[in-house]
């Protein structure tokens, strides 16, 4: 059984966000780049499945769509315990793009399995997961906070409000993994890093693609105002900021 984790490659959360050319692109110089949160999580996973002697998982190949200022970002995956990478040589403009370039790959390459992030943290749009699902027809769960193999009994469970959901499915099937799926992610050992080098990173030419979205522009959020503080007995002054000011009530 081999399983695909789609790994973004996103800027360090410690990042100061800077935009250019109007706004309209994100600046990154001098960001430090980092496996997505989510996907990182997926990847930790895979590997425990991997490990547990109880089911059939003999490869981990972690797939990235963009340039190869990526290689970084995925020999970690490699060095974090991933059998092998592949990257797709293209920019990732939109999630449509992304999951079809996945979904390409994935034809010509079977997987028992795909893991994605449930969104990446640079642009939060919780939707390659699905739409790759739907490019293969294959069935697709999100919000999977659990996945255990037993043979051919597959259960993943599922956040929902007020609790969680159990199913059962077949291979493949893809599922959308949040936190839960994992308790922490796997740090890369000397030894890993070493191995990693070695390690296959195949850099495959993109398909032709449809991009169906374009950003326009990009706004930061407003700056944080000044730090007010009120008197405890001047109950009817916070009523007013909060209904008025912050506009909350």
């Amino acid at each position: 059984m081999k399983i695909l984790v789609c790994i973004s490659n996103v800027p360090d959360t410690t990042t100061k966000v800077k935009f250019k050319e109007g706004d309209s692109l994100f600046d990154d110089s001098g960001v430090q780049w980092i496996i997505n949160p989510w996907d990182e999580l997926a990847l930790t996973r895979a590997l425990e499945l991997k490990e547990d002697a109880g089911n059939s998982v003999n490869e981990i190949c972690v797939i990235h769509v963009g340039g190869a200022g990526a290689d970084a970002t995925l020999r970690k995956a490699l060095a974090i315990g991933a059998d092998k990478a592949v990257r797709i040589d293209a920019c990732p403009a939109d999630a449509y793009h992304v999951a079809g370039q996945i979904a390409e790959f994935l034809k010509e390459n079977p997987f028992d399995i795909v893991f994605s992030g449930i969104e990446s943290s640079d642009y939060n749009g919780s939707s390659v997961g699905a739409m790759i699902a739907e490019f293969m027809d294959y069935p697709g769960i999100s919000s999977v906070t659990a996945v255990n193999l037993d043979d051919d009994d597959i259960q993943l469970s599922r956040a929902i409000p007020g609790g969680k959901q159990v199913l059962k499915t077949e291979t493949p099937f893809v599922a959308v993994v949040q936190k839960g799926i994992a308790n922490e992610p796997r740090i890369p050992s000397m030894r890993g890093i070493m191995m990693a080098r070695k390690k296959p990173l195949e850099v495959k030419a993109a398909a032709e693609m449809d991009v169906l979205t374009k950003s326009v522009k990009f706004e930061l959020p407003a700056e944080k105002g000044a730090c007010k503080m009120i008197e405890s007995e001047s109950a009817e002054q916070l009523v007013d900021l909060l209904k008025n000011e912050a506009k909350v009530l």
